[in-house]
């Protein structure tokens, strides 16, 4: 019977599902007590294949990775006991063992037509075959992959064709993921004129192209923006780059500082600010407070000010150790600047930006400006006191409480 279920767990396997579990029926490991399902299929984790298995237990669903032996040896295990029925499936061949209430065990194996094999996921190449068993399931992206983007072909995330470069395939995935933030906020943006957008530390730009991409030429909406960098070589090659795809006179790109800059006669709607440095976040925000911008969106970096400042005798014994009191200000940094947004009249969440494998910096705050300014008391003084910290975005929005 193993060796038999090895044979459909290797190459071509789709699924096995174990299920109509018998009630007069011994089990011999508890934790298949009260389960009513259980479910095992491919998964590619790390680059590795490995084979999931979901117990259902009332309306819970437990997962477990084990290898290819041990998923059949479990099938073996519970065939029978607990369960009356087991299906197991490998290209489009079904091996079915029933069990009846006497304990009388079949089997039967069910061989696919030709006809009925799927041809075309025979002849899918490694990557389709790799998506297929995907730990992280393939989605529908608001950028789908294999219809060319003229931005993403520039900048080295595609090729001509559409495919997405395996190299460039996290920042394809992070580009999509932050304009799901943008789709989300749409409602809360003017709808009777041109939208008017700063990014903050732009960099590179992915997403500032991006942004521009979605609004004027997916969304069909009159959006001028703006990027703001340091680096003189990085905003001279954006600005070669929007002129080559005809957005220059809508997406500009400008060298300066985040705390000098002033903006235009007109004051943005959206201000977007990713990974700038420490306090550059606070003045970023400061700014777009300052303006009334309806959407803030940030993803703070490297929140040194307060893991400077914090000084508490009762998280002393936390505190002494260095890489611990780093994560803890960065937390405390961006908890902070989320309580100091609700004071100033915005709704505020806290999201997770991308997945925690690919960068630590995945934190994006999100704030959105409410209709009605209601001063709210969040009380985020009392944390600064008892941490004896000034953040820089405290003295910058509310110096009468420093």
């Amino acid at each position: 019977m193993q060796e038999l279920f090895e044979k459909y767990l290797s190459e071509g396997f789709e699924y096995a599902v174990a299920s109509k579990p018998l009630t007069n029926a011994d089990c011999y490991d508890p934790k298949f007590s009260g389960c009513t399902k259980v479910k095992i299929r491919p998964v590619l984790i790390k680059n590795r294949l490995a084979y999931q298995m979901t117990r259902t237990v009332g309306q819970k669903e437990i997962h477990e990775n084990l290898e290819s032996r041990e998923a059949a040896q479990l099938l073996c295990f519970i065939a029978g006991k607990p369960f009356g029925n087991i299906e197991a499936v490998n290209n489009g061949d079904k091996l079915c063992v029933l069990t009846n209430k006497k304990g009388h065990m079949t089997v039967k194996e069910h061989r696919a037509k030709k006809t009925e094999i799927n041809t075309t996921e025979q002849n899918m190449g490694n990557r389709d075959m790799e998506r297929t068993v995907s730990h992280n399931r393939e989605k529908k992206y608001i950028l789908p992959e294999g219809t060319p983007v003229p931005f993403l072909v520039r900048l080295g995330v595609m090729t001509q064709s559409g495919k997405v470069v395996a190299q460039k395939y996290d920042k394809f995935r992070q580009i999509n993921r932050f304009l799901e933030f943008i789709e989300d906020i749409l409602p809360a943006l003017p709808k009777d004129r041109e939208l008017n957008i700063i990014d903050f530390g732009c960099g590179k730009s992915y997403l500032t192209f991006a942004i521009y991409y979605y609004l004027n030429d997916i969304k069909g909406l009159k959006v001028r923006i703006i990027g703001l960098d340091l680096k003189e070589d990085v905003i001279n090659k954006c600005n070669a780059l929007a002129k080559d795809l005809g957005y220059e006179d809508r997406l500009l790109f400008r060298q300066g500082d985040i705390a000098c800059f002033e903006g235009d006669a007109i004051k943005p709607d959206m201000v977007v600010t990713l990974h700038a440095c420490d306090t550059a976040t606070d003045y970023a925000i400061e700014k777009a407070v300052r303006w009334g911008a309806a959407v803030i969106l940030c993803v703070p970096c490297c929140q040194h000010e307060l893991n400077r400042q914090i000084k508490c005798d009762i998280l002393s014994p936390i505190m002494k150790y260095g890489l611990l009191k780093e994560r803890f200000a960065a937390l405390v940094t961006d908890g902070l600047r989320a309580e100091m947004l609700e004071e100033a009249g915005y709704r505020t969440q806290i999201l997770e930006f991308i997945d925690m494998e690919h960068t630590p910096k995945n934190i994006l705050i999100r704030a959105v400006r409410q209709p009605l300014k209601i001063k709210r008391h969040t009380g985020y003084e009392r944390t600064t006191e008892f941490l004896q910290a000034k953040p820089t975005l405290q003295r910058l929005l509310f110096k009468e409480n420093i």
